[in-house]
């Protein structure tokens, strides 16, 4: 960049404050002080004692400009960290912020940071991590949103529809899956605002050239933009729909074979190294299991496993989730005590090779225990147990680190995403948020 070494000159709420061009272009293009310089990153000419005058907290503008020098946050006890954070977003710091507080994503290295109780009666069905570092939790018919400073957004109420799923399409939209009342046809999709609630629009089902009502369960989202969802309803159209994101209208659909329950999906796992879209459904809401994959290209199934026919003693091997490991060419699946298997993609039909080295059960069984579900993150595997969350590394999957805490009871519920770890509890309608520290200063 050919910037000048230029002094600036800032008042700040009646606070001079001096820096170099160097250190402003620290800030970004998007930043407040991105205008400030031309295409090549040269600072707009000034008069040498002009300064320019920011009507904003100079004990905050002093905590992020030394954020700009060094790339480290000290944040004085005298500033409210949320006072900061508002501040870092008008400047559109945000990011160099989040960046300081904590280090990269590893589930060997996370500290517990913060516990919130639940803000409604009952406990919570779900919880998913937002791209920005905050999360949305859903309770019965209420979803309610959190940025990434912890701060409760506007709740969702879906007017007793039951949530099934959510999932961030970005940090500004949400979408929401839920159940048919029966006659109220007011079931199916929507897409949210994250900030303010508002739904901005509805995602329909038309089958035979009409508008079905339908219940939408588990959902996905590629990179192309597209949204997957297992969808119920009252006549032929079960399976899987595909709406376009930006626009939501639906471009597919995906008709389940006789035999086979797509249309109760308990998860939807988009791959992108095969363009193929992964299919569970588990047990106890189904007697049986299916996975499968889906290429929606050639229309048809490329890959399935199920557990009919399969021996009594199966019982003890009832799969409870399952995710695919694109990188191994395999699926993972847990059972109720934990035992990890595998299933190779390589092969025409599945088969399970069950293991039970990175079974982890301690002390007294919960009264009331959770089935266990299934993460991928940064090359890591993570499978809720109970009351704590176990990490698995390396491609054996080696048990190499697990995270607990005494206060809450059973984990129903997690999700990571925008570098931290949410689990939501059930016994005492909390969850807590889990974060890597910063790497050390040298």
């Amino acid at each position: 960049m050919g910037i000048q070494k230029d002094r600036i000159k800032f008042n700040v709420g009646g606070k001079i404050f001096e820096t170099s061009a160097t250190t402003l272009a620290n800030a970004g293009r998007n930043s407040l002080f991105g205008p400030m310089f031309d295409d090549n990153w040269n600072l707009q000419s000034m008069e040498s004692n002009d300064e320019y005058f920011i009507d904003r907290n100079p004990a905050c503008f002093a905590v992020l400009l030394d954020l700009l020098r060094n790339g480290e946050l000290h944040v004085p006890a005298k500033v409210p960290e949320k006072l900061l954070y508002r501040e870092a977003l008008y400047y559109g710091l945000l990011d160099h912020v989040r960046a300081a507080k904590w280090g990269q994503f590893d589930g060997n290295r996370l500290r517990l940071c913060a516990s919130i109780t639940g803000r409604a009666p009952g406990d919570g069905t779900a919880i998913r991590a937002g791209p920005d570092g905050g999360c949305c939790v859903a309770h019965g018919s209420m979803v309610h949103v959190y940025d990434w400073m912890l701060e409760e957004h506007p709740t969702i109420n879906l007017d007793y529809q039951r949530v099934n799923d959510i999932g961030w399409i970005d940090s500004e939209n949400i979408v929401i899956s839920a159940c048919e009342r029966l006659g109220k046809g007011d079931g199916g999709m929507g897409l949210f605002s994250s900030s303010s609630g508002e739904l901005r629009y509805k995602f329909h089902v038309s089958h035979e050239d009409q508008v079905k009502s339908y219940t939408a369960g588990a959902l996905s989202f590629s990179s192309d933009y597209k949204i997957f969802a297992s969808c119920k309803g009252r006549s032929n159209e079960y399976g899987i729909g595909v709406w376009d994101q930006v626009t939501g209208k639906q471009i597919d659909f995906f008709y389940e074979s006789p035999g086979w329950s797509l249309g109760d999906a308990d998860r939807l796992q988009w791959l992108n190294g095969t363009n193929c879209l992964l299919v569970a459904s588990l047990f106890p809401r189904k007697d049986n299991c299916y996975i499968s994959l889906l290429d929606f290209r050639e229309k048809r199934m490329v890959w399935y496993w199920s557990d009919i026919g399969a021996p009594v003693t199966i019982d003890e091997k009832r799969v409870r989730d399952a995710i695919a490991m694109e990188e191994s060419s395999s699926i993972c699946v847990v059972n109720e005590y934990e035992d990890l298997g595998f299933m190779d993609l390589r092969s025409t039909v599945g088969s399970v090779r069950w293991s039970s080295r990175s079974r982890l059960l301690t002390g007294k069984m919960p009264e009331e225990p959770c089935y266990p579900k299934l993460a991928l993150h940064g090359g890591q595997l993570f499978s809720s147990m109970n009351d704590c969350v176990s990490v698995f590394s390396g491609p054996d999957c080696v048990l190499t680190s697990r995270l607990r805490r005494s206060y809450g009871g059973s984990i129903c519920d997690f999700s990571i995403g925008g570098e931290r770890l949410f689990a939501l509890h059930s016994e005492e309608n909390v969850f807590d948020i889990w974060e890597t520290p910063p790497p050390p200063i040298m």
